[in-house]
């Protein structure tokens, strides 16, 4: 059996690798500590259930239109205006069966093969296999620590040729937490006015989760809401994950192009889910604003215990709930005969020896790099800190 070359061009998500194995230690009766997952543990809010509920019994449970219920394409274009103040019509939005369906749609809208899409790592890891899937040409552009692992103007005009036809990011970013602030995006918007054939994605999926301030999109500037695409979503702002719903605003032209594509692909998403989202968009967000003061204590937790870990080398992150810390130092250290080569040793290491899960920052083209999530309860938290501190110190 042969089958599609397409396969050979793309891989098997390491976060996603990573909390399957850390399922099936589980099922061996291993006690993990799981922090590989960009979960939030809250259980969805009462109000968006209540609203679930309400829709079954009210009989929503038939097919919808491919891109939404034209009630929630309304929510999400007032969404827009109300937190982002974007002017949408409710034809500009399409609905999908998650944020990564919205990429999806918005990279094969744009994507021939051999296009360049510049894309800033670290990064999620989906964007690259995207383009792959397209046959376009990936341009990763290293962003450093010293920068919040941020893209400057001067990298981002150096790396645009002929041929870029795309720039994709995500501010609060997955994995590094870092957020563009208003002046960086400004920054960044005044290269893109000198190149008017480029279309940007803006992944703002972790948009509520945000510790310094208010959310800041790089739409707002000059004529570049003509040609990018915001990403969101209800899995992460409203602890929403297992009911996928993400949403996209864009031109109409490339809003109608996503809608075709997911005609073919899903078409709409659940109805139950979509009246969910009615109610989450419209209620005030004093639910979501209590997860993230939850957050909000995590991280300063988290951030606190790994500073104290000889060896590791962090920022502390401004928005989304993870830790990308540096742990190039313990590089040829050795316990028991097992060596540390790379991030994706020390990740193995960690799992078997400590029983916490992470994901290697190879995943994110930064190699001297682990991802942590702190989306889990703080006795969680404080058990993994005590069994990273002990474990770290046996690599000598």
């Amino acid at each position: 059996m042969k089958l599609a070359e397409r396969l050979s061009r793309i891989s098997e998500p390491q976060t996603i690798k990573m909390a399957k194995l850390s399922r099936e230690l589980k099922a061996q009766g291993i006690d993990i500590v799981d922090l590989s997952i960009g979960e939030p543990d809250f259980d969805t809010p009462d109000h968006i259930r209540t609203a679930a509920k309400k829709a079954i019994d009210d009989g929503f449970t038939h097919y919808t239109p491919v891109a939404g219920i034209a009630e929630l394409k309304k929510a999400v274009a007032q969404k827009f205006k109300r937190d982002n103040n974007l002017d949408y019509t409710p034809e500009q939005i399409v609905v999908s069966t998650g944020a990564k369906q919205c990429l999806a749609n918005a990279v094969l809208s744009i994507v021939d093969p051999g296009d360049e899409v510049i894309i800033p790592t670290p990064y999620w890891v989906t964007y690259s296999e995207l383009v792959k899937l397209c046959q376009g040409e990936v341009v990763f552009v290293p962003c450093s620590l010293e920068n919040q692992y941020k893209i400057t103007p001067e990298q981002l005009e150096a790396a645009i040729t002929p041929k870029t036809k795309l720039f994709m990011f995500s501010s609060p970013c997955n994995p590094t937490g870092s957020i563009y602030s208003k002046e960086e995006l400004k920054a960044l918007a005044d290269v893109f006015e000198k190149h008017p054939e480029i279309f940007i994605i803006s992944d703002e999926i972790y948009e509520y989760i945000n510790y310094v301030g208010e959310h800041e999109s790089i739409a707002q500037f000059g004529t570049l809401k003509d040609r990018t695409i915001i990403i969101n979503g209800l899995s992460k702002g409203f602890a929403m994950t297992g009911w996928r719903l993400g949403f996209l605003a864009a031109p109409l032209e490339i809003a109608k192009a996503c809608d075709k594509i997911q005609s073919q692909f899903t078409s709409a998403t659940s109805s139950i889910t979509q009246h969910a989202a009615v109610a989450a968009l419209l209620n005030d967000k004093a639910t979501a604003t209590a997860m993230v003061e939850e957050f909000k204590k995590r991280r300063t937790f988290i951030h606190n215990a790994l500073s104290e870990i000889p060896g590791l080398v962090l920022n502390n992150p401004d928005g989304a709930f993870y830790m990308f810390p540096d742990i190039s130092a313990y590089f040829g250290k050795s316990f028991e005969g097992e060596t540390i080569h790379n991030a994706d040793d020390l990740c193995a290491y960690l799992l078997h020896k400590a029983h916490v899960t992470t994901v290697t920052g190879s995943a994110f083209q930064q190699p001297n790099c682990i991802r942590m999530s702190y989306a889990t309860s703080m006795d969680k938290l404080e058990e993994a800190a005590k069994r990273l501190k002990e474990w770290l110190a046996k690599l000598q």
